[in-house]
């Protein structure tokens, strides 16, 4: 529990609306999306919203997928949510597909909130922050990350900026193009 009440609070102190820089990933030489081969492709399984079927990341190997990584208290989330929704609706039928990972300890905060925002995301819960924080890293919400369709992390970016949506776009827009292995 104290593990998760610090992680929460270095979440929601960073839960700020101010340009960010792709986060590094698998190696300090290298930023932004990716070369495709040079990463190995993550797995990871949690917890489906609501009930309890499990979703596990290597089961949408093929498609590229959208992962954003949220939480009810996290202001800038209100604004990257209904963007991953058009998202997913704009390049479903392309093999996107795109999850919503809350971090809340308290999973019935979730319902109200993605109802209010009329989401129709999959939203997957991990309330002791297991994943998003040892597996995935994240020190900000909101994060997404991009994984191409072998499961390789090959964008992650912290917060929201200017730029943000139309690069998120150009990002899918490249893996989406990316022929099938």
């Amino acid at each position: 529990m104290t593990r998760l009440l610090l992680l929460s609070a270095l979440l929601c102190s960073a839960c700020v609306v101010r340009p960010a820089p792709p986060k590094l990933v698998e190696d300090d030489a290298r930023r932004g999306l990716l070369p495709r081969a040079e990463a190995k492709g993550l797995d990871f399984t949690v917890a489906r919203h609501p009930g309890k079927e499990r979703y596990r990341l290597s089961d949408d190997r093929g498609s590229v997928v959208l992962l954003d990584v949220w939480a009810t208290w996290c202001e800038p989330c209100r604004d990257s949510l209904p963007f991953y929704d058009d998202v997913a609706r704009q390049f479903a039928s392309r093999g996107l597909k795109v999850y919503a990972l809350s971090v809340d300890a308290d999973a019935s905060v979730i319902s109200p909130f993605v109802s209010e925002l009329k989401l129709g995301l999959p939203v997957l819960h991990d309330p002791e922050a297991v994943v998003a924080g040892s597996t995935l890293r994240v020190s900000q919400m909101p994060t997404s990350l991009l994984f191409d369709r072998r499961g390789v992390v090959r964008r992650v970016h912290e917060g929201l900026s200017d730029d943000y949506f139309q690069q998120t776009l150009s990002d899918v827009e490249a893996l989406l193009s990316e022929p099938s292995q």
